[in-house]
């Protein structure tokens, strides 16, 4: 289903200018919109040259919501996706059949997509059929394993295929794609959009709502924790969440503070294991400004998350990964992050030696981000205003 809004920064032909170019920007959960956000800030400063369509699958509806709340996103089109117990499958069809529709309507000149959720894939596919130039934020990012994570890694690599621009946001990421075949000059390496976001969100003398406050006021050190990948659900998970059990046993000046995802899969054992516990608090899912000030609050971060492995170090966090691989490298490499995995053992020696040791956490907190200067959004739109459309303009039959 499609809702169309009136948008009163349309933009409209400039003498001597040529028309101005209509950029879809397609996207469905919260993630993807936080890094959305910041380029759909910055094309708004360009009403004469651009004309921004906000598109949005709600794959994920009401975490997305949010987003959209928090930077003033009034979508022009919103699928409304998502349906109880739905699968991959579904997702697939329905975003697939729901953007053929609007796409068709819309007939933008590019249109642009971010990350690796199904989503992003879908979007991908259906620009390609019908020949929508599409370019890939955050491009690049590859753990070399197919089922880790899954389905991200199939969907961000199957959007490379599928787009011809290309915003890398590191070095390693343009690597990534250079040896897969795409050409250099398709590549624009930007940073990350999220730290835009992130930079624009955090702030000083932030009021937390009840739950959180409630968690704070002990005065002990927060360790927050994310984890809900579903490479992990299963006896992997039981192991991180006894990891996490013994250092709160271990630390008595340690408040673990854990938001829990909604899935019963993560519900479960978590409530059965952590519930109960003085200095664990299982709270409910945070949207994105409190969960930020919470991480900027922490003194740790344990999390399988991709996006946190980005933001926490811009905050000064150190970052312990509950994930046996990693498409964020240059974290690793640069020390802001480390991986531990779902041994119990690993998370708790890792945890213990940064609550103990000063010198192994200034080492980690002080490194510096790979992930950018919080500029990238203004990098992605003067890539896509020097992009040359004409040249993926394909003879034949009418796109549309």
């Amino acid at each position: 289903m499609s809702t169309m809004t009136t948008n009163p920064g349309q933009a409209e032909k400039v003498p001597g200018s040529g028309p101005a170019l209509k950029v879809a920007t397609v996207f469905g959960t919260r993630p993807e919109a936080i890094k959305m956000a910041p380029v759909i800030r910055r094309m708004r400063q360009f009403p004469e040259r651009i004309e921004p369509v906000e598109i949005v699958t709600a794959q994920h509806r009401q975490m997305l919501d949010q987003v959209l709340e928090l930077f003033s996103i009034v979508p022009r089109h919103d699928l409304d996706v998502m349906k109880p117990g739905q699968d991959l499958f579904d997702v697939t069809s329905r975003v697939l059949l729901g953007l053929k529709t609007v796409l068709q309507e819309e007939r933008p000149d590019l249109m642009v997509v971010q990350g690796d959720t199904t989503t992003v894939f879908v979007a991908a596919l259906a620009g390609f059929y019908l020949r929508i130039p599409v370019a890939h934020l955050e491009a690049g990012l590859r753990t070399g394993q197919r089922y880790s994570p899954f389905p991200e890694e199939i969907n961000r690599t199957l959007a490379s295929h599928l787009a011809v621009l290309h915003f890398a946001p590191t070095p390693k990421a343009r690597e990534n794609l250079l040896a897969e075949g795409v050409p250099a000059e398709r590549i624009v390496i930007t940073g990350n959009t999220v730290i835009d976001a992130l930079l624009a969100t955090v702030r000083q003398g932030y009021e937390f709502p009840g739950e959180v406050a409630e968690c704070l006021q002990s005065g002990r050190r927060v360790l927050l924790v994310t984890a809900h990948r579903r490479e992990s659900f299963g006896g992997p998970f039981e192991d991180l969440c006894r990891g996490l059990l013994a250092i709160a046993d271990r630390f008595e000046d340690v408040q673990i503070v854990y938001p829990v995802h909604l899935n019963p899969n993560v519900q479960g054992p978590v409530r059965r294991l952590l519930g109960g516990h003085a200095r664990i608090s299982l709270i409910e899912p945070l949207s994105y400004e409190p969960f930020v000030q919470l991480m900027n609050r922490s003194t740790l971060v344990l999390t399988d998350s991709g996006g946190i492995q980005e933001e926490a170090p811009s905050l000064g966090k150190p970052v312990l990964v509950l994930r046996e691989t990693t498409e964020r490298p240059e974290a690793v490499d640069a020390g802001t992050v480390r991986l531990v995995g779902t041994d119990p053992e690993r998370i708790t020696a890792e945890a213990s030696r940064l609550l103990t040791d000063p010198a192994a956490y200034a080492a980690m907190a002080r490194a510096i981000n790979p992930y950018g200067d919080g500029r990238a959004s203004e990098r992605v739109v003067d890539a896509i205003l020097s992009f040359d459309f004409e040249r993926e303009r394909l003879p034949g039959p009418a796109q549309f």
